[in-house]
């Protein structure tokens, strides 16, 4: 069967509903990141973007990306399991930017070995640092963002799973650490709601990312969840980006500590 035509093969829609606005996205690694993607969403409609990458490695890979955008973006290298990186990240972005509005986070690693197996097998170290870096992460970004975000009031928005709260064959740790992540979004957005400050997730469906195809069994999980969600296809990465665009932006004013699921209606099926 034919899949219906996806949103990327039209022209992408543009306004100027965050002309203006600026704020930071961690976690673009290629063009095919899902943080690319939205990435591209919020500048189509206007914001300005800064950017991390964590290693030369991937520096000259996000330099490139960032070269296509419509506004010069300041690029800042961050380990996000090192605090004096995340403060340099911030103590620059205060002055290169001034504020923030919105705080993208698309970050999230464990070892390719705790990514197999039985979760139960997960060692320590492997769970120390699934934790840290995708979960922790959120508090101690957001919270060295807080005195940008709180000058005019904005948006923080975390990607996640449905691996958080239902068991996804080979995710394993991550699912621990999305879930400690989404609890994570909850609190955030009690601690700073009365400061105007959003904090939401977007739960996308699998997308065949470069991290994505680490999992064990990943296009096996693509053909389950094209087979079972209601829409009867996966997900396309603009559709995930346009909801962080829709979460970032002002439209979504009145919406904080929620997991918006984007996923074709996957999860609603019983079988």
């Amino acid at each position: 069967m034919t899949e219906t035509a996806t949103m990327t093969e039209s022209q992408p829609f543009t306004s100027d509903l965050l002309k203006g606005k600026k704020g930071l996205v961690l976690g673009v690694a290629n063009k095919r990141s899902i943080a690319w993607g939205i990435s591209q969403a919020l500048a189509n409609h206007g914001a300005q973007l800064a950017f991390t990458y964590q290693g030369e490695r991937l520096k000259d890979s996000v330099e490139q990306l960032t070269a296509t955008l419509p506004h010069p973006a300041p690029l800042y290298a961050c380990d996000v399991t090192n605090d004096e990186d995340i403060q340099t990240v911030f103590k620059k972005l205060d002055e290169d930017f001034g504020s923030i509005q919105f705080l993208i986070h698309c970050i999230a690693f464990a070892k390719k070995e705790e990514l197999t197996g039985r979760t139960v097998d997960t060692s320590r170290d492997g769970f120390h640092l699934a934790m840290d870096v995708s979960a922790y992460s959120l508090l101690a970004l957001t919270k060295a963002a807080e005195p940008l975000l709180e000058k005019e009031g904005g948006s923080v928005v975390a990607l996640t799973y449905l691996g958080s709260e239902k068991v996804i064959p080979n995710y394993n740790v991550m699912g621990l650490a999305k879930a400690g992540l989404e609890s994570g979004i909850r609190y955030l957005a009690s601690d700073l709601g009365k400061k105007n400050i959003r904090v939401n997730g977007v739960s996308a469906g699998p997308v065949s990312t470069l991290a994505a195809r680490g999992i064990s069994g990943f296009t096996t999980m693509l053909e389950s969840h094209r087979g079972r969600a209601a829409l009867g296809r996966n997900v396309e990465i603009a559709e995930v980006a346009n909801t962080a665009l829709f979460l970032a932006s002002p439209l979504s004013s009145g919406i904080t500590g929620e997991i918006l699921y984007v996923d074709c209606g996957y999860r609603i099926m019983g079988a």
